[in-house]
């Protein structure tokens, strides 16, 4: 008795931010969100961050014809929002490139955002801060 296996088609995207590095895959499917094997809910428990990472789905008015799987590490919440938001938009070009990208490319959703925090210089307390100036 064999059975045929039939392979989703998936479409794949890296999305970075700050420290934060996101692997994000893209399924036909529902509009499922599993992030790091935990649901969206339960993953970013702030509306503000599911808010950033829908974004490039609600854009191309794709929101219930992906399922979103991803993989990601490092940074805070916002930068991990932000990685992610990035991953998918690359993974909706991968998919469908004329249609997306265009859109994406508008909102500004495949710009990678370089800021990142300045290293500390020697003589100073942080990065710019400069110890208190006296004449005397």
């Amino acid at each position: 008795m064999a059975t045929k296996k039939t392979k989703k088609v998936q479409y794949l995207g890296t999305g970075r931010r700050k420290t934060a590095i996101a692997r994000v895959r893209l399924v036909q499917g529902e509009g499922n969100f599993v992030i790091n094997k935990r649901s969206l809910e339960e993953y970013f428990p702030l509306d503000d961050m599911r808010l950033i990472v829908n974004q490039p789905l609600v854009a191309t008015g794709t929101q219930n014809k992906f399922d979103v799987f991803v993989n990601v590490k490092g940074g805070g919440f916002s930068g991990q929002a932000g990685a992610i938001r990035h991953g998918i938009a690359r993974a909706l070009c991968v998919a469908d490139s004329e249609a997306y990208r265009a859109i994406l490319k508008k909102e500004g959703y495949l710009t990678r955002d370089p800021r990142a925090k300045e290293r500390k210089k020697y003589g100073l307390h942080k990065a710019r801060k400069a110890p208190q100036f006296s004449k005397r």
